[in-house]
């Protein structure tokens, strides 16, 4: 058998004692995580939940998403971790395709009321059965909606045996684009998830008393292993941040002394040009502590790069993955020089070609990356036809173009086709323009993303506006915002008579770009 969860129960039992989890004046040890990830275990065993049922997880970096993640999988279940900025409506299609059981949701802030969306997205889903409430006030047993974590614990006790599950089962869903059209679960493996985590711990520098900074969000593909896995296979402490801001993150690298820490490029952009009151001598200390600095999600500009290690004395190491591959499928590996601007080689016991549109092998390219190896999903959940495009002979296509040098070294060249990389999330047009198509003023929509100083790209849309309609850019985005998640609805609008096009009647986007 193979569970993801031994991770934590490995780190319980040699290291009970060692602080897993820093949240504010919150320090807990692995002990204390495991006994409360068993009685959730026991909780969902008690409501007749067990191996291959679908549990859904919406919470930022907070220590219930660890608690709760670890006890799903030891319950034999499979986590769905859902992005924390969705919407009631989004919510509810991610619970009805995952077929989640049920839902372990944040409460919320006044300025993310995400248990109020989660509420009605559950209220929403019959097949969703249990709607656990993540209190804002630490261990409150009253709720506004459904159950408070803190009041059906209670009872269950702080030991189980966890289910057998094997290498292959799935341990995780990973919504993700893709390519086409609307959000598909990609299936992870217990093998997958666990060999990424390991591959990226032997990629990592050690010092004995490893302190990652959890900045990115652990719902997404690339905290989740490469901090929450990776972190917790180290027994390293993770110090959580809910929500990235650039003068804590240097406060807490500071005062927690971390080690390692990893984002996207508008992090390390944030850190550098944070006008803050830091002192030379308290950037030299965060300096001293900091052995890994990882980057992925986008192309990470030289000049940041270059910045970054002059300041910090730490060289960013990039890599590249999609939720497809567990992320992580190619870095700049220690040992090895590292090339500015390449996304490096592929890791351990994965391999990297590129091909043509018919999967013919393209040389050195340029040409689509196709990936093959431990890492790669079993396939999008319930969608058969979804992954035969994209997975044939054990290898997976991802729609990205990139060349390889001669020492055979990745750069990427073009994302795919037309997806957005807003702010490290993956955002698909073709679900924002049938959004914006539904709003009564608007005729044909074309959504593209355009050049962003901090976030890389940033979302506009071309509107051809209903004949006679009055709508304005400001309403139109107000509206999108109230329909789409943070990171998805478009901030520009520009509304035009016609939208280039080809004789067969597709809109041209690369002249709207």
């Amino acid at each position: 058998m193979l569970n993801l969860s031994v991770v934590l129960d490995d780190a319980a039992r040699e290291t009970p004692d060692r602080e897993a989890l820093v949240f504010g004046d919150m320090r807990l040890s692995y002990a204390f995580v495991n006994t409360i990830a068993n009685q959730v275990a026991n909780l969902l065993r008690s409501r007749g939940i067990g191996p291959g049922d679908k549990v859904a997880l919406a919470c930022p970096n907070l220590p219930y998403f660890p608690m709760v993640y670890f006890g799903i999988l030891k319950a034999g279940g499979v986590v769905v971790p859902l992005n924390v900025l969705l919407k009631r409506r989004e919510i509810a299609y991610h619970l009805d395709d995952s077929g989640a059981k049920a839902l372990f949701c944040f409460e919320g802030t006044p300025e993310l009321p995400l248990g109020e969306e989660g509420w009605g997205a559950h209220s929403d889903v019959p097949g969703c059965e249990h709607f656990i409430a993540l209190p804002a006030t630490p261990l409150a047993t009253e709720v506004p909606h459904g159950e408070s974590i803190w009041a059906v614990l209670g009872e269950q006790p702080g030991e189980f045996e966890t289910a057998q599950t094997e290498a292959t089962d799935t341990a995780v869903i990973l919504y993700t684009s893709g390519t086409t059209g609307r959000a598909k679960g990609a299936e992870l493996s217990h093998q997958n998830m666990l060999m990424n985590a390991m591959v990226s711990d032997g990629m990592f520098d050690r010092t004995g008393d490893d302190v990652f900074l959890a900045a990115l969000p652990l719902f997404h593909a690339f905290g989740q292993s490469v901090i929450l896995n990776t972190g917790f296979l180290r027994r390293a402490t993770l110090v959580l941040m809910p929500r990235f801001e650039a003068g804590a993150a240097l406060d807490l690298m500071l005062a927690e002394s971390v080690t390692l820490f990893a984002g996207v490029p508008t992090m390390y952009w944030g850190l550098l040009t944070h006008q803050g009151d830091h002192t030379p001598e308290q950037i030299a200390a965060i300096a001293a502590n900091l052995t890994t600095a990882s980057s992925g999600g986008a192309a990470l500009p030289l000049e940041v790069l270059n910045r970054f290690a002059d300041r910090f004395g730490v060289n960013i190491v990039e890599g590249y993955g999609l939720s497809e591959t567990s992320p992580v499928a190619s870095f700049n590996r220690p040992g090895r020089p590292a090339r500015p601007g390449s996304i490096g080689q592929p890791i351990w016991g994965v391999e990297m070609k590129l091909i043509e549109d018919d999967w013919k092998d393209a040389g050195d390219g340029p040409g689509e990356i196709a990936i093959r190896g431990h890492c790669v999903m079993k396939g999008y959940y319930e969608r058969p036809e979804a992954t035969a495009e994209v997975l044939r002979d054990g290898w997976f296509r991802t729609g990205d173009i990139a060349r390889r040098d001669e020492s055979g070294y990745y750069y990427i060249i073009d994302r795919s086709k037309d997806m957005i990389i807003r702010g490290g999330f993956n955002v698909y047009p073709r679900e924002i323009e049938e959004i914006l198509m539904t709003h009564p003023g608007v005729s044909l929509a074309a959504v593209v993303g355009i050049p962003h100083e901090t976030h890389g790209e940033e979302i506009k849309a071309y509107v051809i506006p209903v004949y006679g309609a009055t709508t304005t850019e400001d309403e139109l985005v107000g509206w999108a915002k109230e329909n789409l998640a943070t990171y998805k609805y478009p901030r520009v609008v520009e509304f035009r008579d016609e939208l280039p096009m080809t004789a067969t009647g597709k809109i041209l986007k690369r002249e709207l770009r």
